[in-house]
């Protein structure tokens, strides 16, 4: 019973995730998610309190995936080098996901400052990505290979330089180009760490 339930939950999670990307948070209904779910707008009703509840577990589920991925594809690598490209590569996963991610993302950020779960979701999701920074550049550090004054401005310099290349080839709408930005983001990041070889 149990894991139907949490069948159910998720059903109507990816559902809330595809009717975000393709109407956008704001117009999205809770019979919009019901009807992406092939669900009635009672049982969306019955897991969640409202449109808002939805969306939290909808970005605190997503989050928590896209770290563990991170966490994962880092971890299966010995050096602070390979550690970083694995991290980067799997951030620009594919221009599809990417592309589908960001753009229901930004709606979501959108919110954040009327929503102080929202917030929390996302300084969570924040401070899983530092720490993946912070280790990599601990373990560069150690083997000598970066050199870094201050490892918790550089985490925090790595996610910037990943976003903002993220969100700028969003911008151009250009998949071609996201190879580009992926390797335009990885050599940026590789600066800022002052990578000796």
């Amino acid at each position: 019973m149990v894991k139907k339930a949490e069948q159910r939950r998720k059903q109507i999670l990816k559902a809330a995730f595809q009717a975000a990307s393709e109407k956008g948070y704001e117009s999205v209904t809770l019979q919009d998610i019901a009807d992406y779910a092939e669900v009635s707008k009672g049982v969306t009703n019955y897991y969640f309190e409202n449109k808002a509840d939805v969306f939290a577990h909808l970005f605190e589920w997503i989050t928590t995936r896209i770290y563990e991925k991170e966490a994962k594809s880092v971890d299966e690598k010995e050096t602070a080098i390979e550690k970083l490209e694995a991290f980067i590569n799997q951030v620009f996963i594919s221009p599809k996901e990417n592309k589908t991610f960001y753009r229901v993302y930004l709606d979501f950020l959108a919110q954040v400052k009327n929503n102080n779960r929202y917030k929390e979701i996302n300084q969570q999701f924040y401070e899983n990505c530092w720490s993946i920074g912070k280790n990599i550049i601990t373990l560069g550090i150690e083997e000598n290979v970066f050199k870094v004054d201050n490892i918790e401005q550089s985490a925090i310099s790595i996610r910037c330089m990943i976003d903002g290349s993220l969100i700028q080839w969003l911008m151009r709408d250009d998949d071609s180009l996201h190879n580009y930005y992926r390797i335009v983001c990885y050599e940026s990041i590789l600066q800022i760490l002052n990578f000796k070889k």
